[in-house]
């Protein structure tokens, strides 16, 4: 297994000796971002709509059945059926569409699903964050395809994935649960270093991202090493002073 490069463990002992810190002191989103809470309000109302859609059809086809059973249904049962599905508008409007709950951290939740709970945490967190923090989140939760794709292809026990899970399952939420325990009266409050809750809290951010960036380049490595190595063969195969070489 190849040794970690030396960045990604000083980015990740970066980020923990941030949350020490904290813990003992008590923007414009971007594009990225955006779209991915756009996917997931499409996701919500699709899922209202299909619940909705699915009443409906049940209280109308009970209407039709009960119409051919008893020979009509009458204007009371007319109105039955209208407040029925009234009533079903109403309760799959507010119930069965929501976000689906973040999955917790555990050692055996795969890789996928550790950069996805993280994902869901970020924007559901993100509003409750001063400007400043909200904005490093967008550039955390645009680091997140990359890293899915290519842990979803590592094994949970590799020492690049461990960091990864580690960072993403734990220190990252634990970041910003502590931060929310804070009483916003105190956030403000300056340190002995002069730094605030809040100034702490984006610290710790930004060295989460330099740990995630150094961590999706070694994951990236491996496939770059190999374009390199191909365009070099295929260079040397078939190219020598302008002229193809024959077979």
């Amino acid at each position: 297994m190849p040794d970690h490069p030396k960045s990604v463990d000083q980015a990740i002992a970066r980020f923990e000796e941030v949350m020490g810190r904290i813990d003992r002191t008590g923007s414009t989103a971007s594009r990225e971002a955006n779209r991915r809470q756009v996917q997931r309000n499409v996701a919500v109302v699709a899922r209202k709509a299909t619940n909705i859609g699915i009443a409906l059809g049940v209280v109308l086809l009970g209407a039709i059945v009960a119409g051919i059973v008893l020979n009509g249904i009458g204007l009371t049962g007319l109105f039955i059926v209208f407040a029925l599905m009234f009533l079903s508008v109403i309760f799959f409007s507010v119930w069965g569409g929501s976000e689906k709950p973040i999955v917790s951290y555990r050692d055996d939740l795969p890789n996928k699903a550790v950069v996805q709970s993280l994902d869901s945490l970020l924007v559901r967190k993100r509003a409750a964050l001063p400007a400043p923090a909200a904005s490093r989140l967008d550039a955390i939760s645009a680091q997140l395809p990359l890293l899915e794709n290519r842990l979803a292809e590592t094994a949970v026990l590799d020492p690049l994935a461990q960091d990864a899970r580690r960072l993403m399952g734990k220190h990252l939420p634990e970041l910003i649960e502590r931060y929310e325990r804070v009483p916003a009266q105190y956030r403000r409050d300056r340190d002995g270093e002069g730094l605030t809750v809040d100034d702490r809290l984006v610290q710790g951010l930004d060295a989460a991202k330099t740990a995630l960036d150094d961590l999706g380049r070694k994951l990236a490595r491996e496939d770059l090493d190999a374009f390199q190595t191909q365009g070099r063969f295929i260079e040397s195969r078939y190219k020598d002073n302008d002229t193809i070489k024959s077979e």
